[in-house]
């Protein structure tokens, strides 16, 4: 039976048993339930009266809530849509041919450039390029330390947070690490800028930028040392010099009634913590302890 006559038979109360069953299944039966009953509550004026289907039928509709239907044709909602795929298509095509590689604390990493160039990457340091892109830009971001031998070709250009390096082929070195940026020249010509200071280097010449301040120096070495597993340096303060060693013994290192700012000329190895304190140490009238593992301390002799 058509549920419009079901409930026209419900109101004039001439539905027979079978047919308040099937009423009773309609799934509207609590709302129109409800609306008559609710009715009762109200005082109805001398002229309005709710018994007849129709009058039913208004109020059952005025009930109802409208639904919204979402108007795709809106134009902020075109141009948000166009946005989320302009994005899409952005991260496809560039973010994900980014190639990173980093090294872990005491690792030493040599990789391959498409161009057969190769970076030799010290600990705790990262390089990003972008492989797809190499022919037509060669370029790469450094954070870190990295020895770069280029393949001659094209403008070469190692982007770091303190200064970018350029150069067509040579072999050259490469640190930045906090307040502290240096680039060795081994062979050939690299271009350095920082801020406002510009530099040519020749084979043999360094760059240097340490808290703010900028010195040139000279190189009798052919190689970075930390290639060959040992680090080396020239007047940095102390703490950079126990940094390193955090980084290639992947220690904590604590120091105690130590002035960090004194400069330091020397080197430690990599392959031997204790005869890389040793090195360290004694020069700087300091003592050492290996208190556990992955952590010494040092201190001065009058502590």
């Amino acid at each position: 039976m058509e549920k419009e006559l079901l409930i026209k038979k419900w109101l004039n109360n001439e539905l027979n048993d079978s047919e308040k069953v099937a009423f009773e299944k309609l799934d509207d039966f609590k709302i129109n339930q409800a609306i008559v009953e609710n009715a009762d509550y109200f005082k109805a004026s001398d002229f309005s009266e709710i018994d007849d289907f129709e009058t039913f039928k208004k109020q059952y509709n005025s009930h109802r809530k409208p639904i919204k239907k979402l108007q795709w044709l809106n134009p902020l909602l075109k141009i948000a849509s166009v946005l989320v795929v302009a994005f899409g298509l952005y991260f496809m095509l560039f973010q994900n041919n980014i190639t990173q590689v980093k090294t872990a604390a005491g690792e030493k990493i040599t990789v391959a450039l498409p161009d057969e160039s190769q970076v030799v990457l010290n600990a705790l340091s990262s390089i990003q390029y972008n492989p797809k892109q190499w022919n037509e830009k060669r370029s790469l971001s450094l954070d870190g330390e990295a020895y770069f031998k280029v393949a001659k070709g094209e403008r070469f250009d190692v982007v770091t947070e303190n200064g970018v390096v350029t150069v067509v082929g040579t072999q050259f070195n490469v640190k930045q690490r906090h307040n502290f940026f240096e680039v060795k020249c081994f062979e050939g010509k690299v271009s350095v800028v920082s801020d406002t200071i510009k530099r040519l280097l020749h084979p043999g010449q360094t760059y240097r930028i340490m808290n703010h301040k900028f010195s040139e120096g000279a190189t009798t070495a052919a190689t970075p040392k930390w290639a060959d597993n040992m680090s080396d340096f020239e007047s940095v303060p102390f703490k950079e010099v126990l940094a390193e060693m955090e980084r290639q013994y992947n220690i904590k290192i604590i120091n105690k009634n130590m002035n960090v700012d004194r400069l330091f000329t020397g080197g430690f190895v990599h392959h031997d913590l204790e005869s890389a304190l040793i090195s360290i140490t004694q020069p700087m009238n300091m003592t050492y302890e290996l208190s556990s593992s992955n952590q010494v301390i040092i201190r001065g002799k009058n502590n």
